[in-house]
Parts: structure tokens; sequence; C-alpha cells
């Protein structure tokens, strides 16, 4: 499989950390020690999951050919319409009739969750360009009061073409893919939630979470360059899912790798869910030189994770 283009959109509102040492006596100095996060970006009242969703494939269109895919599939855990998912969405703008439409939620992991998605009608021969679509509206489910994870949360969508063929030479290649759940664990369920009508977002073991992350994040990293017959000293950058900092920081230690190496944009933009791996991809898709190599890392709330290593 290959990543032949990729886009994101970020809402205009900027909300820093002095609005929540307004709101509940939060220091700027304590959220970004405990989190990295200095600002993140908020939905403007008429935006939501869908609507970012139709701005983003609205700035892949240029970079790619959208009007032969074959497959949508769609990502989010918070949803604007339970029934028109962003799947649905992306094909009403696209007008492409007749082709398979999907939504999914793994929580944070839910990006890889998409692409393996893909990966498998690319297998079965049903599709062979496929739009995926990540998209979160955090703001629209959080308690900003909640000095828990109030100020953790930000909004933001990307898109991206992945075709069975290569296109280009500029395309990335992923060379490995794994996924999984680990809700086997004691507080997998109870962990981080986001009940609609029941409270919206709450982290009653945010500490349970932050640990199982820093175990699962590396661990799916070594394990998917062991399938790519990598080494450690073959990855260029590592992408995580952009949680926390620390965890960030965390997952570098264990694998011994230096902190020039980590991608992160979690300082600007806070918690962007699913979206904020290939949020971060965009942003520096033409950084990356021939030859690299991209180890994206995952968790997610239920438990999930997932590694993928990216070729460029």
């Amino acid at each position: 499989m290959y990543i032949h283009a990729v886009s994101h959109y970020l809402p205009t509102e900027i909300v820093g950390n002095e609005h929540f040492t307004r709101l509940n006596g939060l220091s700027s100095d304590w959220i970004i020690e405990r989190t990295g996060i200095e600002e993140r970006r908020k939905a403007a009242p008429g935006e939501n999951t869908n609507t970012m969703t139709l701005d983003a494939v609205r700035r892949l269109m240029p970079k790619a050919d959208l009007s032969t895919v074959d497959l949508i599939v769609g990502a989010t855990y918070t949803p604007y319409d339970t029934i028109v998912s962003l799947a649905h969405e992306a094909q009403h703008l696209l007008q492409i009739p007749d082709i398979p439409v999907i939504s999914i939620s793994t929580a944070c992991s839910s990006l890889l969750n998409a692409i393996e998605v893909v990966e498998g009608y690319f297998a079965l021969n049903k599709a062979s360009r496929a739009l995926v679509i990540v998209s979160e509206h955090n703001t629209a489910y959080n308690n900003e009061q909640d000095t828990v994870s109030g100020h953790l949360w930000g909004d933001g969508a990307a898109a991206l073409l992945i075709t069975k063929e290569r296109q280009s030479e500029g395309d990335f290649t992923i060379k490995t893919l794994l996924t999984g759940g680990a809700a086997h664990t004691p507080k997998a369920t109870t962990g981080v939630m986001m009940k609609p009508i029941d409270g919206g977002v709450t982290m009653p073991f945010g500490r349970d979470v932050f640990i199982n992350a820093c175990q699962y994040m590396p661990k799916g990293i070594q394990q998917a360059l062991e399938r790519s017959n990598l080494a450690l000293s073959d990855v260029d950058y590592v992408l995580p899912h952009q949680a926390n900092l620390r965890i960030s920081r965390n997952v570098m230690k264990t694998l011994n790798l230096p902190e020039e190496k980590l991608i992160s944009n979690i300082q600007r933009y806070g918690n962007t869910g699913c979206a904020g791996c290939a949020i971060a991809l965009s942003e520096n898709w033409d950084t990356f030189q021939k030859g690299q190599h991209i180890a994206v890392t995952v968790f997610g709330g239920g438990y999930s994770y997932g590694a993928m290593i990216i070729e460029v």
C-alpha cells in the first residue's frame, strides 16, 4: 500500500492555556509541565466533525485525483451525526456512486484501524484507491471545567489517498501495519470515556491510560519493525499519537531514540484524537527525504493500539 497524498484542516480559533487559568485556576506552566500543551484549536459555531471532513477533503483535491476513489473509510469517536458518517459526507461531496463507505471508531487508534480496513479491501481485490478521513470535534463533548482532562482537547481533521499500486515516485510506502486491542487490562473500559448523554469526556483513571500508553506504543513499534526486517537504528522519525508530550518522550526513552527524531504537534493543537498523527504527517510531508523510515504508533481508550512503518 502507498500513501499518495495527505491534507489536513484545523479550525482558526486558538485557545491558549490562559483560558483555563481564568476558568478553573490551572496555570499555563502546570498544564505545559504535565501535558506539553500550550494552545489548542477549537471548532467555530457551525463547524463539526462532518464539516471539517469536507474541508480536509477539499484540501486534498489539488494534490490528488479523487475521481476514481473506490472506497471511503471515515474514522472518529466524536461524530456530529451518527447516521450520516464522515464517509457519507465525503461521497456526497465527490459524487462517486456505488462504492463502499464505512465509518469506524477505535478511539484515538482509529487512523490505523481505518488503514487496516483499506488493507483488507485491497487484499480481497474489492478496491484499489481509498480515501481515508479522520476528524475529531473533541470540544463538542468536552467539559472545560474538568480540571483532570478539560484542558487536553483540540479539534481537527485530515484526509489521505491510499492506493494499492504506486502512483508516483513521491508516494510513501506502508511497509507494515498492525493493530490490537488491550481491553483485557483491569481499567481499560473505564480509564477514559466519552458518553454523549452521560457527562461527555471523562478520565477517571488517567494514570492507568498513561502507563498503558507508555507500554503499548513502544511495543507496537518494535513489533512493526521486526515484521519489516528493520532495526531501531533504521527509524528516522517517530510519530506517536498526540496524547501527551510526556508519553511521547517516554516512548522515545524506552526505545532509546533521541528526541530529535520525535514528531510532535500537541504543543500547538492539543489532543486531536485519531486525527493527530495524520495532521502531523501532512504538516511534515515535504520535509521527509527519500529512503527515510517513519514509525507511527497509537494508543486509544478502550484500550486499543497500533503501529505502522512508512518508508519515504
